[in-house]
């Protein structure tokens, strides 16, 4: 098969959708390297060789170069796309090219989540006009929908009326070095470095309504001790939550930190008590994932996806019942067997989700669609 993609984030956005890309394309590459890949881009990228993925370096990309149209992504890669006799095309993030559809070629696309119509007020006007015509017209037009959890399917189904065979769950892993365990000395080192204290609840993502970490440090008020980190990029959100622990004397208690590499995060994952991921909705929920591979417990939020990413044997609370909420956490942190037992099981669980198992799923559809 001739495989193609928009990788304009695969090879330029070092967070979410671009990890996802990076992810789809390099393990399509190592697990089916039979196939051809062509990756369509509107210009090389000017990142350091430090950012440089393998994606960037196999022969089979297909560059655009010096394509600066806005609408590139939208209009300007159907040409490409018939030049190269693509079989099928796969949208990585939420979009297809217009009239992709009268092109003669496949197509597939990857729908992350739907939160901007589940919750409005998490997005500016026009963010949410420009993501719901692109993600609505993907899904009607493209011959599979890949879905990234059961609850995205749902939502997909509930807001734009599509059949469900046409739409696969197909779930994404993390990066392997969260599988690996980190020795003493690289533990003693973060903990140095990023002055962390001996014990201490963890969560990892952007600092912002959504993510809900709020509900963390209002249950510090039950839980004597113990100390929250949280990491990621600090939005407006994260200014209120601080007041809030200053208001409450727990400021000594909680603490930010930003821009922690990837080699750091897994020795300062595996060192926490508990991973707690309260978040109010996800399309899926890649850092439990992450928590999980590095043997910490978990504890996500009913109401969204975290039940699938987490498993049975993480545990799962109201997103607006602190008291619930300290109630789990003291649980947890005086019982040492339950803590050993969520991680065992936890280990098992997260195979699933393994680069080889998500990438075969993958393929699959891939298949159905040159089947038909």
């Amino acid at each position: 098969m001739r495989i193609g993609f928009d990788a304009k984030r695969a090879v330029s956005n070092f967070t979410g959708l671009g990890n996802y890309s990076r992810f789809v394309i390099s393990n399509l590459m190592k697990y089916y390297p039979d196939n051809i890949y062509k990756l369509f881009i509107p210009k090389l990228p000017n990142e350091s060789k430090e950012k440089e993925t393998e994606i960037h370096k196999n022969e089979k990309i297909y560059s655009i170069k010096h394509t600066h149209k806005p609408f590139w992504r939208t209009m300007g890669i159907v040409k490409n796309i018939r030049e190269e006799n693509i079989d099928i095309y796969h949208g990585l993030s939420n979009e297809l090219p217009y009239r992709i559809n009268h092109t003669g070629v496949k197509s597939v696309v990857t729908i992350h989540d739907l939160i901007f119509l589940n919750y409005p007020s998490f997005y500016k006007l026009i963010d949410r006009i420009i993501y719901d015509l692109k993600a609505k017209y993907a899904c009607k037009v493209a011959d599979k929908i890949i879905a990234v959890s059961e609850c995205t399917k749902r939502d997909i189904i509930r807001h734009y009326k599509i059949d469900p065979s046409k739409i696969e769950v197909v779930y994404q892993g993390c990066f392997p070095i969260f599988k690996e365990k980190a020795d003493e000395a690289k533990k003693k080192e973060v903990k140095r470095n990023y002055n962390l204290p001996d014990e201490y609840l963890l969560s990892v993502g952007s600092i912002e309504e959504r993510k809900n970490i709020l509900l963390i440090v209002k249950s510090l008020k039950n839980i004597p001790n113990i100390h929250f980190i949280a990491i990621g990029k600090q939005k407006e959100y994260a200014e209120r939550v601080m007041h809030y622990a200053v208001e409450n004397g727990l400021s000594d208690r909680v603490h930010f930190i930003s821009n922690v590499p990837l080699t750091d995060l897994p020795a300062i994952l595996q060192s926490a008590k508990l991973f707690i991921y309260p978040s109010l909705y996800e399309g899926f929920g890649i850092p439990i994932i992450e928590a999980l591979s590095s043997g910490v417990p978990v504890i996500g939020a009913t109401g969204s996806c975290l039940e699938e990413s987490g498993g049975p044997h993480s545990v799962y609370v109201d997103p607006y019942n602190d008291l619930e909420l300290a109630e789990q956490i003291k649980r947890l942190l005086d019982d040492d067997q339950a803590r050993e037992t969520m991680v065992t099981e936890g280990l098992k669980y997260v195979k699933r989700f393994s680069d080889e198992e998500c990438t075969k799923e993958l393929m699959k559809v891939y298949k159905k669609i040159m089947e038909n």
